[in-house]
């Protein structure tokens, strides 16, 4: 393994995961420069390889899935449910900084992957477990995924409706599971930190429901209080005209987010055409626009179709009005600024981009991204460090406990 830089260069972690969340904790991890070895069955390796393939998802000849989550990382196609993998698997905890996995409970127990069953091998392991529902309870040992745990459980999937009359929005592949190896992450950091002071490792641990409940926190805080939340309405029954959602002569979509109004408002009636609007009373105050914001929603839903979202996108930037617009998936991989700010990167090793971890520590460079490995890709290197010699490897090989 070639010398890497970074602010995690040194430290070893064990990706024993499947899917999203776990070993995309890991990637940021490998983004600062951690030796970040996949750990996956051999044959097919994560079945995460072959989410892209599934109906109704997009449509490419590249395992796009693992590019994103597995870039930077070297794969060990490992068979768990032998004696001999087992000891493979003992072997490199021993030496591991953190071992990180999200399978489900019972299988933990039945691979003796639990934290009790891996604590004894190296007193400074920080062990990682994601879950669905958590570790305690009930549903401890439950499956599920982020558009189970994280979106439809937590209450985001009934409140993100177009009106209260309309089906729950579905969440996209990946929408819960990126937020929430952010918390893993945050968790294994703390832990790391704790181990300076102390050094001695321990368990960390996060879960689909806890993030998803967190991102409603807004709305969950409300009802813990008491409020009641009014139902989502239609588009036109607005409280606030600034805070709203108009359609473009190019059938494109913008959303207002005047929330700094006092100060914002004296520049959009002129970009709208309209000064007149600055000497209604109906609009003279924050207090007015609010008892009168479904007249100002008709002007404003009359004059935005007028022009085009690039129209739109010139003029209300340059008076300073706060606003977003709806953009394509497509749009979004091309987007100048988050080129410019590194959230898209180019790979070092192959064609093309990938969309970096959001996390920037100044002065810190993160690793060149490079391409994921094929399964078991650096099998025998990886065990020739840990101490095999030539024929055991190849004695591995032969029996299939590594490919």
């Amino acid at each position: 393994m070639s010398e890497k830089q970074g602010l995690f260069a040194g430290l070893r972690v064990l990706d024993c995961a499947s899917f999203i969340a776990g070993p995309a904790a890991a990637t940021i991890m490998s983004d600062f420069g951690a030796d970040v070895i996949k750990i996956e069955p051999p044959g097919e390796g994560d079945s995460y390889r072959w989410l892209g393939a599934r109906p109704g998802g997009p449509v490419t000849e590249h395992d796009f899935a693992s590019l994103l989550t597995s870039r930077n990382k070297r794969s060990l196609a490992l068979d768990l449910k032998t004696d001999a993998g087992q000891q493979v698997l003992r072997r490199l905890v021993a030496s591991a900084d953190v071992f990180l996995t999200n399978y489900p409970l019972p299988v933990r127990d039945r691979l003796k992957l639990a934290y009790d069953d891996l604590r004894g091998l190296n007193d400074r392991l920080i062990y990682a477990g994601m879950s669905a529902y958590g570790e305690t309870g009930p549903e401890a040992g439950k499956t599920g995924f982020d558009a189970t745990a994280y979106w439809a459980r937590s209450g985001l999937m009934d409140l993100v409706r177009v009106d209260a009359d309309a089906m729950p929005a579905r969440s996209t592949a990946g929408m819960g599971d990126h937020p929430t190896s952010l918390a893993l992450f945050g968790a294994i950091v703390m832990a790391l930190y704790r181990r300076e002071k102390t050094g001695l490792g321990g368990k960390v641990s996060s879960s689909l429901l806890a993030s998803g409940l967190y991102s409603n926190g807004y709305m969950l805080q409300a009802v813990m209080v008491g409020a009641a939340i009014p139902p989502r309405q239609p588009r036109e029954i607005v409280s606030n005209a600034l805070s709203g959602m108009y359609h473009t002569l190019d059938k494109r979509w913008l959303t207002l987010a005047m929330l700094a109004e006092e100060r914002q408002w004296p520049g959009l009636p002129g970009v709208l055409g309209r000064p007149d609007l600055l000497d209604d009373p109906r609009f003279a105050t924050n207090a007015t626009r609010r008892a009168n914001a479904r007249a100002l929603f008709d002007i404003l839903d009359a004059i935005f179709p007028t022009r085009t979202l690039a129209d739109w996108r010139a003029v209300l930037d340059a008076v300073g009005i706060t606003f977003g617009i709806v953009g394509t998936t497509d749009e979004a991989a091309d987007d100048a600024q988050a080129h410019l700010i590194g959230a898209i990167r180019p790979f070092a090793d192959r064609p093309g981009m990938t969309v970096d971890s959001p996390i920037i520590l100044d002065g810190e460079d993160k690793t060149p991204p490079r391409q994921a490995p094929e399964v078991g890709q650096h099998s025998a290197e990886i065990l020739a460090e840990a101490g095999y010699s030539g024929a055991e490897i190849v004695a591995l090989l032969a029996a299939k406990v590594i490919a």
